[in-house]
């Protein structure tokens, strides 16, 4: 695909996970991006060192130590078209770099947890609050959910959706994203897929491997019950009784190693996979842009760029 957003830059006054991914986001669409950190750095380059250098290679850094290089800081803002922050509401502005700092030309994108004018603007949070707050973890906890849906669906890509809308209206816009509210259309509807019905669950297989079934249409679980040897299963899909049938499966599953099941359903129209490794989903990897850059790597280069 060809870069939609190139030349555009990108100033990222975020910090952990939303503002990164949402930022790492315009760079595969073509969008120059400089992360303006603090002398420490980002948390991420302690707390997740790898998931911090897949979310940030290919973008610049710059460190800008808030509020007392202020000016520093809305001199890169000066030159944006899109800029995003994560801060609680009031934070940018005391630091120097709110809304206002920004030139009305661009657009201005805060990352929150709850967004602006509730009970909960200021409330403290993450991932998991967020959620809670939400619904979403209703049929689930106290399981952990295995993907931070509030920080990557509704933080980080409800503001690139909300950036590319306003970008092609014309820029110009200041833009709140909520977390929150953003993650409670997330949440599931249908027991189907929470609850343990029999055509939509995992499943042991004899090395201890796992097999996900999400046979939800009738034609794939009739033709799922048929290459696994229990054609008589088909009939009983919707049945009340969902602990039964998913035993019954369980123990047919229980009968194969993952490598030998995978070979059945190869190449028949059945929704089901493999519960991966990460070595093993490689396979499904972005292609790689190199590692972060070093905290501050571009600093001198940009005082001097945007020096008076």
């Amino acid at each position: 695909m060809q870069a939609p957003l190139g030349g555009i830059l990108v100033v990222d006054l975020t910090r952990y996970l939303p503002g990164a991914f949402a930022s790492r986001e315009l760079l595969r669409l073509g969008a120059r991006v400089v992360r303006v950190e603090q002398p420490s750095g980002d948390p991420m380059r302690q707390t997740a060192p790898e998931w911090h250098d897949e979310l940030n290679g290919g973008k610049e850094s710059v460190v800008c130590d808030l509020p007392a290089e202020a000016d520093f800081a809305r001199a890169l803002l000066a030159r944006a078209d899109v800029v995003l922050e994560s801060f609680r509401p009031g934070v940018a502005e005391r630091l120097g770099v709110g809304p206002d700092a920004a030139p009305s030309s661009c657009v201005y994108c805060s990352i929150t947890g709850f967004g602006t004018g509730n009970r909960h603007e200021r409330r403290a949070g993450h991932d998991l609050n967020y959620l809670g707050w939400a619904g979403v973890l209703e049929r689930t906890a106290p399981t952990l959910p295995p993907v931070q849906a509030a920080d990557l669906a509704a933080g980080a890509l409800g503001a690139v959706t909300e950036i590319l809308a306003a970008l092609v209206a014309g820029g110009g816009a200041r833009l709140t994203v909520s977390m929150t509210h953003g993650s409670y259309p997330l949440a599931a509807r249908t027991p189907v897929l929470t609850d343990g019905y029999a055509c939509y669950s995992i499943y042991a297989c004899a090395d201890g491997r796992l097999l996900t079934v999400a046979a939800l249409e009738p034609r794939f679980f009739a033709r799922l019950c048929e290459v696994v040897g229990r054609p008589e299963l088909a009939g009983r899909q919707h049945d009340a009784d969902q602990a039964a049938l998913r035993a019954e499966l369980a123990a047919t599953f229980a009968q194969r190693a993952l490598s030998d099941w995978l070979a059945v359903v190869d190449a028949e129209d059945v929704c089901v996979g493999p519960v991966a490794t990460r070595a093993e989903a490689a396979e499904f990897a972005p292609e790689p842009v190199g590692a972060a850059p070093a905290l501050g790597a571009h600093t001198a280069a940009w005082r001097a760029d945007v020096a008076p």
